[in-house]
């Protein structure tokens, strides 16, 4: 139970990560979000660093950049997808994709799941699929070249979860500040780099600093749910995330939603009810 109140938490954060990042990204280019974004995140898994204690073995550095290097490519295939094809169809595919490789991997692992947990997985990836997707979406059709970075997005995300979860359960928030750290480097070089072509416009300093803010108590939540629970329970819940998103846009830019969405809404509500009975 601890650790899906966890989970639940962890895709509460990304989802409003996501929703702040949004806004930001809207005023400026999404690399100046980011230059933003990355050393607030940063910032607060080094203050969290007294309170939770910090162990920099070899395994909790390795796995930690690991997620780094996976959290920055996801970033980038996320963001290459928004421009170039309809988000509302590859939306969910980039969801389910992060959502079913961690659930494979727990599997493999030896994960062994209770009665409840096999009827809630497949209905929380069915509200994944369904709370993700906007209006059009069964007519919208993807190119190969939108759908391709889709598919890696998500798989990006999906093996930054997975790596999180091989770090040592004792190494504290050392495989966070390592991932961070090495994600921060990435984005912020390419910031440099590609300063030029970003535009003159500033970065919405307080919306982008607190969408780093976010997204690292997501991840902290998401280490402490699975280091407390299965991985393929945890994973599916955190990709229940578009849920905080699109709640948060409509409460605060009006947006409606479609039928599907709500489907998705009591879909997802019923999976956590059935997972929280495993």
């Amino acid at each position: 139970m601890i650790a899906l109140l966890l989970a639940l938490g962890s895709s509460l954060a990304y989802g409003s990560a996501d929703f702040l990042g949004g806004l930001g990204a809207r005023k400026a280019h999404v690399l100046r979000t980011v230059a933003v974004a990355a050393p607030a995140s940063l910032a607060v898994e080094l203050a969290l660093w007294p309170l939770l204690g910090a162990d920099f073995s070899a395994g909790a550095l390795g796995w930690g950049a690991a997620s780094g290097i996976a959290s920055a490519a996801a970033f980038v295939l996320l963001y290459r997808t928004l421009a170039i094809g309809p988000m509302n169809v590859l939306s969910p595919i980039t969801a389910l994709v992060s959502a079913v490789l961690p659930v494979g991997v727990g599997l493999l692992q030896g994960e062994h799941l209770a009665t409840a947990a096999i009827a809630g997985l497949p209905l929380a990836l069915v509200a994944v699929v369904l709370v993700s997707a906007g209006p059009g979406a069964r007519t919208a059709r993807p190119s190969k070249q939108a759908l391709l970075p889709a598919l890696g997005a998500g798989a990006a995300i999906a093996f930054q979860l997975v790596f999180l979860h091989q770090a040592p359960t004792d190494s504290g928030v050392a495989p966070l500040i390592a991932g961070r750290a090495v994600s921060s480097a990435i984005t912020l070089t390419a910031a440099v780099a590609l300063h030029r072509r970003l535009g003159p416009e500033r970065p919405a300093f307080g919306p982008a600093a607190a969408a780093g803010a976010l997204d690292s108590i997501a991840n902290l939540l998401f280490l402490l749910a699975t280091r407390s629970g299965d991985l393929a329970v945890t994973a599916v819940v955190v990709a229940l995330y578009p849920a905080a998103t699109i709640l948060l846009a409509r409460r605060v830019l009006r947006e409606r939603l479609h039928k599907g969405q709500f489907v998705g809404l009591g879909a997802a509500a019923l999976a956590v009810g059935l997972l929280a009975l495993a």
